[in-house]
């Protein structure tokens, strides 16, 4: 009796280990455990629920936040866990004690979203143009002091959070026919369960359902006091499991599959800078980004050629770069689940099937550029050494950071001396 209780010690202690080392053991895809987020009373061991711990919210023991919130903020709520610790880790999109760039602590995740605190730095103002200004005012995130509402769009800017783009109860879901799905909850109706994270490639069985991707609102979702109603459903894309980490690491480049509709997707706040019927040449047009936003075969040949500023020598069968991603043009998952990851992942280029999206260029919480580009657009990427240049405020140490940590910065060995703006990855300008 006494080894068989061992053996299943052992077990349980192994599948904990198991669960814990996935991306996606808390949330599940849908709804986590309640108390992961609320608490009914803000008290445990006769202090606050959250022990006091200094990088966690805890406001005053027996009032909780609003909503009955771990926080003053729903923003708050998620950095107690996504905002904790220094080190490279996981689902972090935040590092603590980052306050500057030219020395200390420097952003220390590498998810394909950014790091949040590059916020932070006192190389630019509190809350301003490096990122989406999440409001999570124990965390030292603030209002973006210069807008109102979203550009392109009318979301307010002093209720932005994290809540503001993910669904933190998931209630939509893609089915066993691939289809996004907000359910009907009424009373005596029925729905397929969430079985898993929507995030890394499982397709449900019938009768079942996976979260949406990275948890996104679908159509009719509504951030409270935001007067904004979604109109277009998450987009489909697979993430590998392993995503922060740097491109120096053992595999090469992490490759997140990014499908179609997540141009579409951000036009819930952004609609006005959603780019479908770009006409070269003609006025009033922005940028092309949207599922209708093929590359032409020139900018897809482009793409496959570019290696780096001065060498045209790719090919599609290894020409993908993580800095500058693309729409396959497919919403089929198990076809994207074949093209990302992180150890080894393809690197095959794009073809005309092939479309922009918002994050062609953007990343989708924050980096070391104006408007949180993937890439400096207004200066050079490496200098006449082949070291990242450094800006104003930043250390050549600090963009490398932002480069996903690729090269060193002695002599860049991803990009050559004098590496122009990452635009030309598609436009072959330099």
């Amino acid at each position: 009796m006494k080894t068989k209780t061992i053996i299943m010690l052992m077990a349980i202690a192994l599948l904990s280990i198991g669960l814990a080392s996935t991306s996606y053991a808390f949330h599940d895809g849908g709804a986590a455990r309640c108390e992961g987020c609320h608490t009914m009373h803000n008290s445990l061991n006769n202090t606050t629920f959250n022990q006091g711990a200094t990088n966690k919210w805890n406001g005053t023991q027996f009032q909780a936040g609003p909503y009955l919130l771990q926080g003053s903020t729903p923003s708050e709520v998620c950095l107690n866990c996504h905002g904790t610790g220094t080190g490279t880790s996981g689902y972090h999109v935040s590092t603590e004690g980052v306050v500057n760039t030219t020395g200390g602590q420097l952003p220390n995740q590498y998810t394909p979203g950014g790091d949040f605190s590059w916020m932070r730095t006192t190389a630019n103002s509190i809350g301003g143009t490096f990122g989406h200004s999440i409001i999570a005012p124990t965390m030292s995130y603030v209002q973006d002091p210069r807008i109102i509402t979203s550009p392109g769009g009318s979301f307010p800017a002093n209720q932005l959070g994290c809540q503001s783009c993910h669904n933190p109860h998931g209630s939509t879901r893609r089915d066993s026919t691939g289809a996004y799905v907000t359910p009907n909850t009424a009373i005596g109706g029925t729905y397929a369960p969430i079985i898993a994270s929507g995030s890394y490639g499982q397709i449900p069985g019938a009768g079942e359902a996976v979260g949406a991707y990275r948890l996104l609102g679908g159509t009719g979702y509504s951030p409270k006091n935001s007067g904004v109603t979604f109109l277009n459903n998450p987009p489909y894309a697979v993430a590998p499991s392993s995503y922060n980490r740097t491109d120096t690491a053992a595999g090469g480049q992490t490759r997140v599959a990014y499908g179609q509709d997540m141009s579409e997707w951000c036009g819930n706040c952004h609609s006005g800078l959603v780019e479908a019927s770009y006409v070269s040449g003609v006025a009033g047009h922005t940028h092309p980004a949207a599922n209708a936003a093929k590359l032409t075969a020139t900018i897809a040949a482009n793409y496959n050629a570019y290696v780096k500023t001065g060498d045209l020598t790719g090919t599609q069968a290894n020409s993908f770069l993580n800095l500058v991603p693309y729409e396959e043009g497919t919403n089929n998952i198990a076809t994207l689940a074949a093209l990302a990851g992180s150890s080894n992942a393809p690197l095959t280029g794009p073809s005309t099937a092939s479309n922009v999206a918002c994050v062609s260029c953007h990343r989708v919480h924050a980096s070391a550029f104006p408007s949180m580009t993937r890439f400096g657009v207004d200066a050079l990427v490496t200098d006449e050494t082949g070291a990242f240049e450094a800006r104003s405020g930043f250390t050549s140490a600090a963009i490398q950071a932002s480069y996903y940590g690729r090269g060193d910065v002695t002599q860049n060995a991803w990009f050559g001396d004098a590496q122009r703006a990452l635009c030309n990855k598609c436009h072959v300008k330099d």
